[in-house]
Protein backbone atom coordinates (compact mmCIF):
# COMPACT_ATOMS: atom_id res chain seq x y z
CA UNK A 1 0.00 0.00 0.00
CA UNK A 2 1.39 3.36 -1.01
CA UNK A 3 2.07 5.75 1.82
CA UNK A 4 0.24 9.04 1.87
CA UNK A 5 2.14 12.19 1.15
CA UNK A 6 2.16 14.56 4.07
CA UNK A 7 -0.31 17.33 3.54
CA UNK A 8 0.35 21.04 4.02
CA UNK A 9 -1.15 20.90 7.51
CA UNK A 10 1.31 18.18 8.54
CA UNK A 11 4.27 20.15 7.20
CA UNK A 12 3.19 23.31 8.99
CA UNK A 13 2.61 21.30 12.19
CA UNK A 14 6.13 19.86 12.05
CA UNK A 15 7.58 23.33 11.39
CA UNK A 16 5.60 24.80 14.29
CA UNK A 17 6.86 22.06 16.63
CA UNK A 18 10.44 22.66 15.51
CA UNK A 19 10.06 26.37 16.28
CA UNK A 20 8.26 26.06 19.61
CA UNK A 21 9.24 22.80 21.31
CA UNK A 22 12.34 22.86 23.57
CA UNK A 23 15.01 20.23 23.10
CA UNK A 24 13.90 17.19 25.18
CA UNK A 25 17.48 15.91 25.46
CA UNK A 26 18.86 18.93 27.31
CA UNK A 27 18.70 19.35 31.08
CA UNK A 28 18.12 23.11 31.25
CA UNK A 29 18.87 26.46 29.61
CA UNK A 30 22.28 27.00 28.06
CA UNK A 31 24.67 29.45 29.64
CA UNK A 32 27.55 31.42 28.19
CA UNK A 33 28.43 33.25 31.43
CA UNK A 34 30.96 30.72 32.76
CA UNK A 35 34.66 30.50 32.05
CA UNK A 36 34.32 27.29 30.02
CA UNK A 37 32.35 28.84 27.11
CA UNK A 38 34.73 31.83 27.14
CA UNK A 39 37.80 29.62 26.78
CA UNK A 40 36.16 27.48 24.08
CA UNK A 41 35.00 30.60 22.20
CA UNK A 42 38.45 32.20 22.15
CA UNK A 43 40.05 28.91 21.08
CA UNK A 44 37.34 28.47 18.46
CA UNK A 45 38.33 31.83 16.99
CA UNK A 46 42.11 31.71 17.12
CA UNK A 47 42.81 28.07 16.26
CA UNK A 48 40.90 28.00 12.92
CA UNK A 49 42.23 31.45 12.02
CA UNK A 50 45.81 30.42 12.77
CA UNK A 51 45.48 27.22 10.75
CA UNK A 52 43.88 29.02 7.80
CA UNK A 53 46.64 31.65 7.73
CA UNK A 54 49.26 28.88 7.57
CA UNK A 55 48.13 28.14 4.02
CA UNK A 56 48.32 31.72 2.73
CA UNK A 57 51.04 33.43 4.77
CA UNK A 58 54.43 33.59 2.93
CA UNK A 59 56.42 33.28 6.18
CA UNK A 60 56.24 33.13 9.97
CA UNK A 61 56.62 36.90 10.38
CA UNK A 62 53.75 37.66 8.02
CA UNK A 63 51.70 34.86 9.62
CA UNK A 64 52.14 36.44 13.05
CA UNK A 65 51.27 39.89 11.72
CA UNK A 66 48.12 38.66 9.99
CA UNK A 67 47.09 36.67 13.07
CA UNK A 68 47.46 39.79 15.23
CA UNK A 69 45.41 41.82 12.76
CA UNK A 70 42.73 39.15 12.72
CA UNK A 71 42.65 39.09 16.53
CA UNK A 72 41.86 42.83 16.60
CA UNK A 73 38.54 41.92 14.98
CA UNK A 74 37.93 38.47 16.43
CA UNK A 75 38.55 39.07 20.14
CA UNK A 76 36.24 42.12 20.60
CA UNK A 77 33.52 40.47 18.52
CA UNK A 78 33.89 37.22 20.44
CA UNK A 79 33.66 38.83 23.87
CA UNK A 80 30.77 41.07 22.83
CA UNK A 81 28.85 38.07 21.49
CA UNK A 82 29.44 36.08 24.67
CA UNK A 83 28.14 38.99 26.74
CA UNK A 84 25.12 39.33 24.48
CA UNK A 85 24.23 35.61 24.69
CA UNK A 86 24.85 35.57 28.43
CA UNK A 87 22.42 38.45 28.99
CA UNK A 88 19.79 37.15 26.56
CA UNK A 89 19.70 33.60 27.91
CA UNK A 90 19.82 34.73 31.54
CA UNK A 91 17.31 37.59 31.32
CA UNK A 92 14.97 36.67 28.47
CA UNK A 93 12.99 33.56 29.42
CA UNK A 94 11.35 33.00 25.97
CA UNK A 95 14.77 32.57 24.37
CA UNK A 96 16.24 30.57 27.26
CA UNK A 97 13.48 27.96 26.89
CA UNK A 98 12.96 28.26 23.13
CA UNK A 99 13.37 25.50 20.58
CA UNK A 100 16.91 24.67 19.37
CA UNK A 101 16.19 26.14 15.92
CA UNK A 102 15.23 29.48 17.47
CA UNK A 103 18.24 29.56 19.79
CA UNK A 104 20.61 28.64 16.96
CA UNK A 105 19.15 31.36 14.75
CA UNK A 106 19.52 33.90 17.57
CA UNK A 107 23.12 32.86 18.13
CA UNK A 108 24.01 33.16 14.44
CA UNK A 109 22.14 36.44 13.94
CA UNK A 110 23.64 38.13 16.98
CA UNK A 111 27.14 36.95 16.04
CA UNK A 112 26.71 38.32 12.50
CA UNK A 113 25.43 41.67 13.75
CA UNK A 114 28.19 42.07 16.33
CA UNK A 115 30.87 41.08 13.81
CA UNK A 116 29.64 43.73 11.39
CA UNK A 117 29.48 46.38 14.12
CA UNK A 118 33.02 45.60 15.29
CA UNK A 119 34.50 45.17 11.80
CA UNK A 120 33.25 48.45 10.32
CA UNK A 121 34.96 51.00 12.64
CA UNK A 122 38.15 48.92 12.76
CA UNK A 123 38.20 48.70 8.97
CA UNK A 124 37.65 52.44 8.63
CA UNK A 125 40.56 53.02 11.00
CA UNK A 126 42.75 50.69 8.96
CA UNK A 127 43.05 48.15 11.78
CA UNK A 128 40.92 45.37 10.28
CA UNK A 129 41.95 43.49 7.12
CA UNK A 130 39.76 43.07 4.10
CA UNK A 131 38.54 45.35 1.33
CA UNK A 132 35.55 43.37 0.02
CA UNK A 133 32.96 44.85 2.36
CA UNK A 134 31.44 43.64 5.59
CA UNK A 135 29.65 40.59 4.12
CA UNK A 136 32.49 37.99 4.33
CA UNK A 137 33.39 38.68 7.99
CA UNK A 138 29.68 38.91 8.83
CA UNK A 139 29.02 35.48 7.32
CA UNK A 140 32.05 34.07 9.14
CA UNK A 141 30.72 35.52 12.39
CA UNK A 142 27.30 33.94 11.83
CA UNK A 143 28.82 30.53 11.11
CA UNK A 144 31.09 30.79 14.14
CA UNK A 145 28.22 31.84 16.45
CA UNK A 146 26.05 28.94 15.32
CA UNK A 147 28.97 26.47 15.67
CA UNK A 148 29.80 27.57 19.21
CA UNK A 149 26.15 27.45 20.24
CA UNK A 150 25.98 23.90 18.83
CA UNK A 151 29.09 22.89 20.79
CA UNK A 152 27.54 24.12 24.05
CA UNK A 153 24.28 22.35 23.22
CA UNK A 154 26.10 19.07 22.54
CA UNK A 155 27.98 19.44 25.78
CA UNK A 156 24.77 19.95 27.74
CA UNK A 157 23.12 16.98 26.06
CA UNK A 158 26.11 14.86 27.09
CA UNK A 159 25.11 15.30 30.73
CA UNK A 160 22.37 12.70 30.46
CA UNK A 161 24.40 9.62 29.41
CA UNK A 162 27.17 10.70 31.76
CA UNK A 163 24.63 10.92 34.57
CA UNK A 164 23.44 7.40 33.80
CA UNK A 165 27.01 6.08 34.11
CA UNK A 166 27.50 8.08 37.30
CA UNK A 167 24.32 6.56 38.73
CA UNK A 168 25.75 3.06 38.30
CA UNK A 169 29.03 4.08 39.92
CA UNK A 170 27.20 5.67 42.84
CA UNK A 171 25.06 2.60 43.41
CA UNK A 172 28.15 0.40 43.40
CA UNK A 173 29.83 2.47 46.11
CA UNK A 174 26.86 3.45 48.24
CA UNK A 175 24.18 0.78 48.51
CA UNK A 176 26.42 -1.80 50.17
CA UNK A 177 24.78 -4.98 51.44
CA UNK A 178 26.37 -4.86 54.89
CA UNK A 179 25.38 -1.19 55.36
CA UNK A 180 21.77 -2.07 54.57
CA UNK A 181 21.97 -5.19 56.75
CA UNK A 182 23.36 -3.28 59.74
CA UNK A 183 20.80 -0.50 59.37
CA UNK A 184 17.85 -2.88 59.27
CA UNK A 185 19.20 -4.82 62.25
CA UNK A 186 19.50 -1.57 64.20
CA UNK A 187 15.93 -0.67 63.27
CA UNK A 188 14.65 -4.09 64.43
CA UNK A 189 16.41 -3.64 67.76
CA UNK A 190 15.03 -0.13 68.24
CA UNK A 191 11.44 -1.09 67.41
CA UNK A 192 10.98 -2.47 70.91
CA UNK A 193 13.27 -0.08 72.80
CA UNK A 194 12.66 3.25 71.05
CA UNK A 195 9.98 3.16 68.31
CA UNK A 196 10.36 6.85 67.49
CA UNK A 197 14.08 6.48 66.90
CA UNK A 198 13.48 3.35 64.80
CA UNK A 199 11.05 5.32 62.64
CA UNK A 200 13.59 8.12 62.25
CA UNK A 201 16.25 5.59 61.26
CA UNK A 202 14.07 4.03 58.57
CA UNK A 203 13.11 7.49 57.29
CA UNK A 204 16.79 8.38 56.93
CA UNK A 205 17.43 5.14 55.07
CA UNK A 206 14.46 5.82 52.79
CA UNK A 207 15.79 9.30 51.95
CA UNK A 208 19.20 7.84 51.08
CA UNK A 209 17.72 5.29 48.72
CA UNK A 210 15.41 7.87 47.16
CA UNK A 211 18.40 10.08 46.36
CA UNK A 212 20.49 7.17 45.07
CA UNK A 213 17.76 5.95 42.75
CA UNK A 214 16.67 9.41 41.62
CA UNK A 215 17.70 11.53 38.65
CA UNK A 216 21.36 12.38 38.97
CA UNK A 217 21.30 14.76 36.01
CA UNK A 218 19.30 17.38 37.96
CA UNK A 219 21.27 19.75 40.22
CA UNK A 220 20.56 20.37 43.88
CA UNK A 221 21.85 22.75 46.55
CA UNK A 222 24.57 22.58 49.17
CA UNK A 223 21.91 22.72 51.89
CA UNK A 224 20.11 19.67 50.49
CA UNK A 225 23.38 17.74 50.19
CA UNK A 226 24.28 18.61 53.79
CA UNK A 227 20.88 17.37 54.99
CA UNK A 228 21.30 14.08 53.12
CA UNK A 229 24.80 13.60 54.54
CA UNK A 230 23.52 14.30 58.04
CA UNK A 231 20.92 11.57 57.60
CA UNK A 232 23.60 9.13 56.49
CA UNK A 233 25.83 9.95 59.45
CA UNK A 234 22.88 9.63 61.83
CA UNK A 235 22.53 6.03 60.65
CA UNK A 236 26.24 5.31 61.02
CA UNK A 237 26.25 6.94 64.45
CA UNK A 238 24.10 4.06 65.74
CA UNK A 239 26.72 1.56 64.64
CA UNK A 240 29.87 3.36 65.72
CA UNK A 241 28.57 5.26 68.74
CA UNK A 242 31.28 7.34 70.41
CA UNK A 243 33.88 6.07 67.92
CA UNK A 244 32.42 8.42 65.30
CA UNK A 245 32.91 12.12 65.98
CA UNK A 246 31.42 14.59 63.51
CA UNK A 247 32.04 18.34 63.43
CA UNK A 248 29.76 20.46 61.21
CA UNK A 249 31.04 23.95 60.38
CA UNK A 250 28.44 25.33 57.97
CA UNK A 251 28.21 28.79 56.43
CA UNK A 252 24.57 29.84 55.73
CA UNK A 253 25.79 32.01 52.83
CA UNK A 254 26.93 28.85 51.00
CA UNK A 255 23.63 26.99 51.31
CA UNK A 256 22.19 27.88 47.89
CA UNK A 257 25.16 27.06 45.66
CA UNK A 258 24.42 24.38 43.07
CA UNK A 259 25.84 20.85 43.31
CA UNK A 260 25.11 17.60 41.50
CA UNK A 261 22.89 15.25 43.46
CA UNK A 262 24.94 12.95 45.71
CA UNK A 263 28.08 15.05 45.50
CA UNK A 264 28.71 15.35 49.25
CA UNK A 265 27.35 12.09 50.69
CA UNK A 266 29.86 9.81 48.87
CA UNK A 267 32.69 11.93 50.28
CA UNK A 268 31.29 11.57 53.80
CA UNK A 269 30.85 7.82 53.29
CA UNK A 270 34.44 7.47 52.12
CA UNK A 271 35.54 9.31 55.27
CA UNK A 272 33.63 6.77 57.39
CA UNK A 273 34.89 3.74 55.50
CA UNK A 274 38.56 4.74 55.35
CA UNK A 275 38.95 7.01 58.39
CA UNK A 276 36.65 5.63 61.08
CA UNK A 277 35.77 2.01 60.34
CA UNK A 278 39.35 0.58 60.16
CA UNK A 279 40.42 2.17 63.47
CA UNK A 280 39.69 0.59 66.84
CA UNK A 281 39.72 4.07 68.36
CA UNK A 282 37.34 5.44 65.76
CA UNK A 283 37.92 8.77 64.08
CA UNK A 284 36.79 12.31 63.51
CA UNK A 285 35.09 13.79 60.44
CA UNK A 286 34.86 17.52 59.75
CA UNK A 287 32.47 18.92 57.15
CA UNK A 288 32.96 22.59 56.35
CA UNK A 289 31.29 25.02 53.95
CA UNK A 290 32.41 28.57 53.26
CA UNK A 291 31.49 31.31 50.83
CA UNK A 292 34.38 33.42 49.59
CA UNK A 293 33.14 36.23 47.33
CA UNK A 294 31.74 34.46 44.26
CA UNK A 295 32.98 30.97 45.25
CA UNK A 296 31.66 28.33 47.62
CA UNK A 297 34.20 25.98 49.19
CA UNK A 298 33.22 22.61 50.66
CA UNK A 299 35.60 20.26 52.43
CA UNK A 300 35.35 16.85 54.10
CA UNK A 301 38.29 16.02 56.37
CA UNK A 302 38.81 12.76 58.22
CA UNK A 303 41.47 11.34 60.51
CA UNK A 304 43.69 8.63 59.03
CA UNK A 305 44.05 5.44 61.15
CA UNK A 306 47.48 4.27 62.16
CA UNK A 307 49.05 1.33 60.36
CA UNK A 308 48.20 -0.04 56.90
CA UNK A 309 44.93 1.09 55.41
CA UNK A 310 42.81 -0.35 52.66
CA UNK A 311 42.53 1.61 49.44
CA UNK A 312 39.30 1.96 47.54
CA UNK A 313 38.77 1.92 43.81
CA UNK A 314 38.06 5.65 43.59
CA UNK A 315 34.76 5.10 41.77
CA UNK A 316 32.79 7.41 44.03
CA UNK A 317 35.36 10.22 43.84
CA UNK A 318 35.59 9.89 40.05
CA UNK A 319 31.80 10.05 39.76
CA UNK A 320 31.60 13.23 41.85
CA UNK A 321 34.46 14.84 39.92
CA UNK A 322 32.85 13.98 36.58
CA UNK A 323 29.43 15.36 37.49
CA UNK A 324 30.94 18.53 38.93
CA UNK A 325 32.68 19.14 35.60
CA UNK A 326 29.46 18.52 33.69
CA UNK A 327 27.49 20.92 35.89
CA UNK A 328 30.03 23.75 36.36
CA UNK A 329 32.52 23.08 33.54
CA UNK A 330 35.87 24.80 34.18
CA UNK A 331 34.46 26.66 37.18
CA UNK A 332 34.43 23.47 39.28
CA UNK A 333 37.41 22.54 41.43
CA UNK A 334 37.94 19.10 43.01
CA UNK A 335 40.96 18.11 45.07
CA UNK A 336 41.80 15.26 47.42
CA UNK A 337 44.87 14.20 49.38
CA UNK A 338 46.70 14.26 52.69
CA UNK A 339 47.13 17.59 54.45
CA UNK A 340 49.82 18.80 56.85
CA UNK A 341 48.61 17.15 60.04
CA UNK A 342 48.28 13.70 58.47
CA UNK A 343 44.54 13.88 57.82
CA UNK A 344 42.78 13.25 54.51
CA UNK A 345 40.80 16.05 52.92
CA UNK A 346 38.54 16.25 49.88
CA UNK A 347 37.63 19.78 48.83
CA UNK A 348 35.17 21.14 46.27
CA UNK A 349 34.97 24.64 44.82
CA UNK A 350 31.93 25.80 42.83
CA UNK A 351 30.45 29.15 41.77
CA UNK A 352 28.26 30.80 44.39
Amino acid sequence: MASKDPGPSSVWSDLRDALTQPDPETTGPLTFCASGPVVRALLGVHVPMALALCWVAPGPAVWGQWLAEGATLAVPACLAWLLCMCVLLARWAPLAHAAPMVQGAAAATSAAAITALVWWPLHRAGLAPGDTGALPPTLCGAAWGWALWQVERWRQRARMPAAAAARLADLQTRIRPHFLFNTLNSAITLVQLDPDRAEELLQNLSDLFRAGLGQLDQPTTVAAEVTLSQRYLAIEQLRFGSRLEVDWDLDPAAAHAMLPILALQPLVENAVRHGVEPSDKGGRIEVRTRRRRDRVLISVTNSVPEGPTRHGHGIGLASVRQRLRLLHDLDADFRSGLIEDGRWRVSIGVPA
